[in-house]
């Protein structure tokens, strides 16, 4: 699309409409995971932009009473420990305005980088982690009368699964109508852990690293990224499903290989491939499993929180490229299955016990104060979205004609799949790689099941 221009119209403090008197401690990463909605001009005129204005600071004003973590702040303790104040101190709500039409987005089929960069609001992360709100949200108006509503929360303190729970919650309100899941807040859900055995490999420190000369892997790091963003149609899907189920041996007793397993193991093995890994060397897929219902008793499907966690299926890039794809899939499922009742409260122990957090986090890049996930070559992380209500957020004014998370935000060896808007069956994946192997990729991704369904 053509540039266009923005113009900030104002800029608020959203605060709980009633006081809240609880805090928690959390860790993590200070990033906000951003998304954006947008709306065709609303049908009913009487819904002008100053009226659309007031109605989602209002609702977000009575949201924020019973999701009142998220109207809090950030403080550093010690250690890579965060603690959460629940200050009531708010959300930040912005305005602007676009001199771009909805049309200009074409069809909103484009993976550039740019696009939508505008329409997020821009956070500045050298401030302190106190001043900086953990949700902010920017409504640009469209010169044809459409909108967008762009969404930034903070991962420090939510999931994924949070998230979405709390822009549907937010929605509802907006439309007049009552809260439809109160969130479940609890923030010492696992009181009794267990040995901390068997967690050694968390530890994103350890991730392989490029076999060679060390000095070349770190010019190699330098290199430009690109975010392809790509279509897999429902009877591809299927296609692949049944590649990965009939390729390796199962057990009798063993389901099938669902559609995270056997996109992410396709995924995994043509980043292989278009990178150009020697059969020796280790890669790492990292995979975000939600343990709401793994525990012992389940957790409620409205904790608000975060409730996931990172394990590694690891593999040698030969056996990964040589085997067929059922392979792949088999090692994401082992490494999803060991996530167990006991895993969760091992892993929380561990977290416990540490005096230093920050060795569970990687340091070896820091972007503009934030530390950037490990997932560079040769290891790759894929986050699925897949079961989380991403389409169609109504705030009163009809549903979101698309929506799309925020790629500019995805580093490289980074990718994300979702359901497509007409939720068909097909999906949507954007991976971030570096720019010299993403034709190659493309190549390998589509490779015997047809080439003509990448978004250009």
């Amino acid at each position: 699309m053509s540039s266009s221009s923005i113009t900030l119209k104002g800029s608020y403090t959203v605060r709980p409409s009633e006081p809240t008197l609880s805090e928690w401690d959390q860790f993590g990463i200070i990033t906000h995971v951003p998304t954006i909605y947008f709306y065709r001009p609303p049908q009913n005129w009487l819904t002008p932009p100053i009226k659309i204005a007031t109605t989602l600071k209002d609702s977000l004003s009575k949201v924020l009473v019973h999701f009142y973590p998220l109207a809090g702040r950030l403080q550093w303790k010690t250690n890579g420990r965060f603690e959460l104040e629940c200050n009531a101190k708010g959300a930040q709500f912005i305005e602007a305005e676009s001199s771009s039409t909805l049309s200009d987005f074409r069809d909103f089929s484009s993976s550039s980088k740019n696009d939508y960069r505008n329409l997020f609001p821009f956070v500045d992360y050298t401030l302190p982690i106190e001043e900086l709100p953990l949700v902010i949200i920017q409504l640009t108006n469209f010169k044809c009368g459409g909108i967008s509503i762009s969404m930034l929360v903070s991962h420090a303190v939510v999931d994924g699964r949070s998230a979405s729970h709390f822009f549907c919650e937010w929605a509802q309100l907006a439309r007049g109508e009552p809260l439809n899941r109160v969130p479940f807040l609890h923030s010492n859900m696992l009181n009794d852990g267990k040995s901390c055995n068997g967690v050694k490999e968390w530890n994103f420190s350890e991730l392989p690293v490029l076999l060679g000369n060390l000095k070349s892997n770190v010019e190699k790091k330098k290199n430009k990224t690109t975010v392809a963003k790509v279509k897999v149609s429902k009877i591809q899907v299927e296609k692949l499903r049944k590649i990965a189920n009939e390729s390796w041996n199962k057990s009798s007793n063993d389901r099938s290989y669902s559609r995270y397993e056997t996109i992410t193991g396709h995924l995994w093995r043509s980043a292989c491939k278009a990178r150009g890994h020697e059969n020796d060397q280790p890669t790492w897929l990292g995979v975000s499993v939600d343990w709401r219902s793994r525990v012992k008793p389940n957790l409620s499907k409205e904790y608000f929180g975060n409730a996931t966690m990172d394990v590694m299926a690891t593999s040698l890039a030969g056996d990964l490229i040589s085997k067929p794809l059922g392979y792949a899939s088999s090692r994401i499922r082992e490494a999803i299955e060991k996530v167990d009742d006991d895993y969760v409260r091992m892993v929380s122990e561990c977290i416990k016990k540490q005096d230093d957090l920050t060795k569970f986090q990687n340091l070896d890049e820091v972007v503009s104060g934030n530390i950037v996930p490990f997932y560079k070559n040769p290891n790759l992380g894929v986050i699925s979205w897949l079961t989380l209500p991403l389409h169609g957020l109504d705030f009163g004014w009809g549903k979101a004609v698309y929506m799309e998370p925020g790629i500019h935000e995805i580093y490289e060896g980074e990718s994300l799949i979702l359901p497509t808007l007409h939720d068909d069956g097909s999906l949507l994946i954007f991976i971030c790689l570096q720019e010299v192997y993403m034709d190659a990729f493309k190549r390998y991704f589509y490779e015997g099941i047809e080439l003509d369904t990448v978004v250009k």
